[in-house]
C-alpha cells in the first residue's frame, strides 16, 4: 500500500503561482507514472499532468505553457509548478499515481487550489 499526501494548496490572485507537492510513503521500483487531476465544483475530475518514472510528461490542453510537472524520485515526490493562474485552474488537486502492468492505482487525499478574479 502507498499513500500520497499533498500540500502546496491554497489561495492566489489571478496570474499568481502555487508549487504543489505530493510525497509517497515508499519508493515504488516498478515503471509507475505519477500526476495531477483536478475536479471543480460541480464537475468531473480531469487530468491536468502526468510524468512516467522515466520523465515523459503529458498536460491538458488547458494548461500547457503554464504549468510544469516534475519528481523527484529519491524524495518519492512529485511536482506541479502552476502559473498564471487563473480562476478557472480553481478545484481540488488531486495527486496519482499508477503501477505500470499492474492494476495499482493510488489517490491522495486533494489539495484545495483557489483563484480569485
Amino acid at each position: 500500500q502507498v499513500q500520497l499526501v499533498e500540500s502546496g494548496g491554497g489561495l492566489v490572485e489571478a496570474g499568481g503561482s502555487l508549487r504543489l507537492s505530493c510525497a509517497a510513503s515508499r519508493s515504488i521500483f516498478n515503471s509507475n507514472v505519477k500526476g495531477w487531476y483536478r475536479q471543480a465544483p460541480g464537475k468531473q475530475r480531469e487530468l491536468v499532468a502526468t510524468i512516467t518514472s522515466g520523465g515523459i510528461t503529458n498536460y491538458a490542453d488547458s494548461v500547457k505553457g503554464r504549468f510544469t510537472i516534475s519528481r523527484d524520485n529519491a524524495e518519492n515526490t512529485v511536482y506541479l509548478q502552476m502559473n498564471s493562474l487563473q480562476p478557472e485552474d480553481t478545484g481540488v488537486y488531486y495527486c496519482y499515481l499508477r503501477v505500470l502492468f499492474s492494476s495499482s492505482v493510488y489517490w491522495g487525499q486533494g489539495t484545495q487550489v483557489t483563484v480569485s478574479s
